[in-house]
């Protein structure tokens, strides 16, 4: 039997990414297993909900070291020390430095909670409000050395109601990218995916 692809994920809060995820890897057929959660701040939920499973957790925070490198360096190492086939930026809300991306080239994947490559950044449901569009929804991409510019692997969408808050529209894009972010991650560890130049393809079934 096929080993299950060893999944590391990356947490700023309360890891619902995470936590489903980590449902959906009870079920062999899904392909992979969380082998390493890490947090980049103390008090995380994720963290908590990894720990109850055994999953072996880490926290890195920014300010525990002398220079924004020596961190990057530092989560890289902890990467490493897991051997995953797949980083999952899940809701991680600081940007890879050099020693990260040269580590794992190709192999991190964020999720994020607008159509890219509009409204990159913290305040993606927020910016797409302000802009009046009529759809909305969130990506799942390679990560690259930019802000959210990597090749886009999948994406949803979700309608934006005439009535609408941000807070309201950013629950609709939750439970999408939730969704999606599962289907794609399955995909992946299952049958693969390429990158050529900006696009990015999942492999099928045959």
């Amino acid at each position: 039997m096929t080993q299950p692809a060893r999944l590391a994920v990356l947490i700023s809060g309360g890891g619902s990414n995470l936590a489903a995820l980590m449902e959906a890897c009870k079920d062999p057929a899904y392909g992979a297993e969380v082998v390493l959660v890490v947090a980049d701040r103390d008090g995380c939920g994720g963290s908590t909900l990894a720990e109850e499973q055994g999953i072996p957790t880490a926290t890195l925070k920014v300010r525990d070291y002398d220079s924004r490198e020596a961190w990057d360096q530092a989560l890289a190492d902890t990467l490493k020390s897991a051997q995953p086939d797949l980083v999952v930026s899940a809701g991680f809300l600081k940007m890879f430095g050099p020693a990260v991306l040269r580590s794992f080239p190709g192999t991190i994947i964020n999720t994020h909670n607008s159509l890219l490559p509009a409204f990159p950044g913290i305040h993606g449901p927020a910016d797409a409000l302000n802009h009046g569009v009529k759809i909305a929804g969130a990506t799942l991409f390679v990560v690259d050395e930019g802000m959210d510019t990597g090749q886009i692997l999948a994406q949803c969408t979700v309608p934006v109601l005439d009535d609408d808050t941000e807070e309201t529209l950013l629950e609709r894009i939750k439970v999408a990218e939730r969704a999606q972010l599962v289907e794609t991650v399955g995909i992946m560890v299952r049958h693969g995916w390429r990158v050529e130049g900006r696009r990015a393809f999942l492999n099928r079934a045959q």
